[in-house]
């Protein structure tokens, strides 16, 4: 089992995936300890936040990095079973007699050690950060390295447990999985604070209590402002005090032991319904190999993906650039169910009928997290589908890729005709830019990320948080224009900056990566 742990560690931990993640944490650790004139804060309480001291630091970074891991580190270990099974590695260890439970538990192990290795790439940013600020010159490694152990850690089991139990449940197996899992992890991640959360739950109300009763014992005054854990803009730079740390109680040294117990016990339920890979439990047959098929070398290169299957001949690629748009559309809409189509249908009949202040606040918005499934497809299934070998003799790499970019265009500008169609007809020339640019751009990041992570998993961690803020009222993230100032010209980016940005994200990716999208 211990080889199983190792060699799962050692095939993640070489991904772009993974190295995004880190370096996604080590920003989070300068994040979480600004600097004593900053106009934002990680944690604060009320108007005042802890003195750069080992402990305070620890347990700022300690907090923000449970937040982060519960969402970012989810998406990066939610592949394991996935990735036996695309691999067929699950039909060798199928034929071994490994336990169903022990090889539940070895990819538990292995979702920990890898969300482990970024809590301590944490660790080492706090120790960094702590010296670096200078606020307190005294560095106490235990006090700095309590809070990731107590409160930081089993908020990795708990991530590493969901991630598992996700991908052997069915409904939440699918890519529906993550977005639903960006929904959970909201509710964990405000509900858990609450003092009346099951278990304590991220137990973030008893480092408060800690806090106020350090303040009530220096006469600090906290009746101004509420505990504030997340990036939040601050009218004044907040004002220290010195904290002396945190001395978890037994109690609460149980309730982590507990809900750890309890999440283990919750990825390890699916081995009731888990036939691992066997095809005899399933009900079926071992697939056999299909027989290879020559390509002839006048007909070119045979473009694969996804069980489709189109002639590319050899000769101009612009004279044959329609027929691969047409192709690469018919591949990015491969599979969808016409449940899809009967939702997207609903939101453009409600469209066409909604007053039209109501369009770009609430219709297009939902027309543009709907595809978000099929977005992330972009500059990922070559990969995933493993048919890069299949499409490197195509004779053009960089129309492919330019054609690929261009069926998400399509998507997208389809998804949310309805709401272009009624800003035209009520003569909105700002929203309608802003549409355009939207149209551009969304499918751009979608193909950058994939081209540049090869998996779908990373556009999906990203774009579900930015159209729920943009949504929510954070005008920067403002994708679809949804926000909009009082004469109706939107708040978020400016269109043709978008656009522009859009644009450039395609030809970067093209331009830097055309031997790499062979």
């Amino acid at each position: 089992m211990i080889a199983l742990v190792l060699g799962d560690f050692r095939d993640r931990v070489r991904r772009p995936a993974y190295a995004a993640t880190l370096l996604a944490a080590a920003l989070l650790g300068y994040l979480a300890v600004p600097a004593s004139d900053s106009r934002w804060a990680i944690m604060q309480l009320g108007p005042y936040r802890g003195l750069y001291t080992s402990a305070y630091v620890g347990m700022a970074t300690a907090l923000a990095s449970t937040l982060w891991l519960m969402l970012g580190g989810f998406y990066v270990v939610r592949n394991t079973i996935a990735r036996d099974e695309r691999t067929n590695v699950g039909l060798l260890l199928a034929s071994t007699p490994l336990r169903t439970p022990v090889y539940l538990v070895a990819k538990l192990l292995g979702n920990v050690l890898v969300l482990t290795s970024m809590l301590v790439v944490l660790a080492g940013t706090a120790l960094v950060m702590q010296v670096a600020r200078g606020e307190s010159t005294s560095v106490d490694l235990g006090a700095l390295l309590l809070p990731f152990a107590v409160v930081a850690f089993p908020a990795v089991v708990l991530t590493a447990s969901a991630a598992l139990f996700w991908e052997l449940t069915p409904v939440l197996k699918t890519g529906s999985g993550n977005v639903i899992w960006f929904f959970c992890w909201m509710v964990l991640a405000l509900g858990g604070q609450s003092p009346s959360a099951p278990l304590g739950g991220l137990g973030v109300s008893d480092v408060v209590e800690s806090l106020g009763a350090d303040m009530a014992a220096k006469g600090l005054d906290v009746t101004g402002g509420e505990f504030s854990l997340g990036l939040t803009a601050l009218d004044a730079p907040l004002t220290p005090f010195e904290w002396s740390g945190f001395t978890p109680g037994a109690g609460f040294l149980l309730s982590r032991l507990l809900v750890m117990g309890v999440v283990v016990a919750l990825a390890l339920l699916p081995a009731v319904w888990f036939t691992r890979f066997d095809p005899a439990l399933d009900g079926g047959v071992v697939p056999e190999a299909p027989d290879a098929v020559p390509v002839p070398a006048e007909s070119g290169a045979f473009y694969v993906r996804g069980g489709l299957k189109t002639v590319v001949r050899r000769g101009s690629a612009l004279s044959a650039f329609p027929r691969l748009l047409v192709g690469e559309v018919r591949v990015l809409l491969q599979g969808v169910s016409r449940w899809w189509w009967i939702g997207l249908a609903l939101v453009a009949a409600v469209t066409v009928v909604v007053p039209i202040a109501g369009v770009s606040r609430v219709l297009l918005p939902a027309a543009w997290i709907w595809p978000v499934l099929l977005w992330s497809r972009l500059g990922t299934q070559r990969y995933e589908c493993d048919v890069q070998s299949i499409l490197a003799p195509y004779p053009s790499v960089r129309w492919r890729a330019v054609a690929e970019w261009l069926a998400g265009v399509l998507l997208t500008a389809g998804t949310g005709a309805a709401a272009a169609i009624r800003m035209v007809v009520a003569g909105d020339p700002a929203g309608v830019a802003a549409w355009v640019a939207a149209v551009l751009f969304i499918p751009a990041l979608a193909f950058s990320l994939g081209s540049l992570s090869r998996t779908h998993r990373v556009f999906q961690a990203g774009y579900v948080p930015v159209w729920y803020a943009g949504v929510s009222g954070l005008p920067v993230l403002d994708l679809a224009g949804a926000l909009r100032a009082e004469d109706g010209t939107p708040l978020g980016p400016p269109a043709p900056l978008l656009a522009a940005l859009g644009i450039g994200l395609v030809v970067a990716v093209v331009a830097l990566s055309g031997r790499r999208l062979r």
